[in-house]
C-alpha cells in the first residue's frame, strides 16, 4: 500500500470537541447525514462529541486512485490518519452494515485507537475463499447494473430486497431515504462495492476470540440473517453482548432511531 493520502474525507462534527468522540460509519449507499438528531442527541446530551464520516465512494468524500484506494485496509489506515489530524488518540466506533465491517476491522488492526465498538447489522465477512470469490463475482455484476441503469431504478430494486422488507411499512420515510441516496455517484458506489464489499474484505471470524475491545452487537428482530450472524459472533467473542431490537429489520437506526441512540449511549457509558 502506498504512503500517499488517497482519501480526503468529508465529515460532520457535533458536540463538544473536548469530549470523548463517537465515530459513526454508515452503510453502503449511505452518508454521514444518515446519523440524525434522534440518534446523536442522546450522545451529545451525555457529553460525547459525534464525528460522522462519508466513507469512500459516498457523499462528498474524494478518492484519488483506482479500486485499490477503496480497499478496507487503505480506508482504515486513512481513517486513522484522520484521527491523527483531528488529534483523537482514541475513539468509540459505531458502524452499520458495511460501516460495521469497517469498524470491526479497525478494532482488530488498531486496537489501541478504539475504546468501545457498536456493530449494527454487521458481519466479520465470509468465512471461506469460495464464498468470497462467489460474492466478488456477484458484486461485480451489481456494480455494472448500478452504472448501466438509472440510479433511482436501482435503489427501488435494492430496497425491495427481503433484507429491507420491514422498511416498506414506512413508505414516506423510505421515499425520503431514497431521495437522499440519489446524491451518490453510481461509478463511485461501484468502486466501493468492488473494493470494500463483503467478498473483497478479509474474514475476521478468526479474530473474534482475541478481541479485547468491548463490543455491542445490535440487530433487528425481523432480520433473521443478521440476527443469526449476531448470535454466532456473540458466542465466539467473549467481550461481546447482543441486543435484539423489536419492530426493526436490517436498518435498526432508521426504524428505531431513539431506541438505537439510547442503546449506544448506555453501552458507551457503562
Amino acid at each position: 500500500m502506498t504512503g500517499h493520502r488517497s482519501i480526503q474525507f468529508h465529515y460532520r462534527q457535533y458536540g463538544d470537541p473536548k469530549q470523548t468522540t463517537v465515530v459513526m460509519l454508515h452503510g453502503f449507499m449511505g452518508a454521514a447525514d444518515d446519523w440524525t438528531g434522534e440518534i446523536t442527541e442522546p450522545l451529545i446530551e451525555s457529553g460525547f462529541q459525534v464525528l460522522a464520516i462519508d466513507l469512500p465512494g459516498h457523499g462528498k468524500t474524494i478518492v484519488q486512485g483506482d479500486v485499490d484506494s477503496y480497499r478496507m485496509d487503505n480506508c482504515a489506515a486513512e481513517i486513522v490518519r484522520l484521527f491523527d489530524k483531528l488529534k483523537l488518540p482514541s475513539v468509540h466506533l459505531v458502524g452499520y452494515s458495511m460501516g460495521g465491517r469497517l469498524a470491526l476491522y479497525l478494532a482488530v488492526h488498531y486496537p489501541d485507537r478504539i475504546n468501545r465498538i457498536v456493530l449494527e447489522s454487521a458481519s466479520p465477512g465470509l468465512k471461506t475463499v469460495a464464498e468470497r470469490k462467489a460474492r466478488i463475482a456477484q458484486d461485480a455484476l451489481l456494480a455494472v447494473r448500478m452504472i448501466s441503469q438509472p440510479l433511482k431504478e436501482f435503489l427501488l430494486e435494492w430496497y425491495a430486497q427481503p433484507l429491507f422488507a420491514s422498511m416498506s411499512s414506512r413508505p414516506e420515510m423510505l421515499e425520503a431515504l431514497i431521495a437522499r441516496r440519489l446524491n451518490n455517484d453510481p461509478r463511485s458506489l461501484g468502486l466501493s462495492l468492488q473494493g470494500m464489499g463483503t467478498g473483497a474484505q478479509p474474514s475476521l471470524w478468526e479474530n473474534l476470540d482475541q478481541l479485547t475491545t468491548p463490543l455491542l452487537l445490535i440487530v433487528g428482530e425481523k432480520d433473521a440473517k443478521f440476527s443469526a450472524i449476531g448470535r454466532a459472533m456473540a458466542e465466539r467473542c467473549p467481550v461481546a453482548q447482543l441486543r435484539v431490537v423489536p419492530d426493526a429489520g436490517h436498518n435498526v437506526h432508521w426504524e428505531q432511531p431513539r431506541l438505537f441512540g439510547s442503546l449506544v449511549r448506555d453501552f458507551l457509558m457503562s
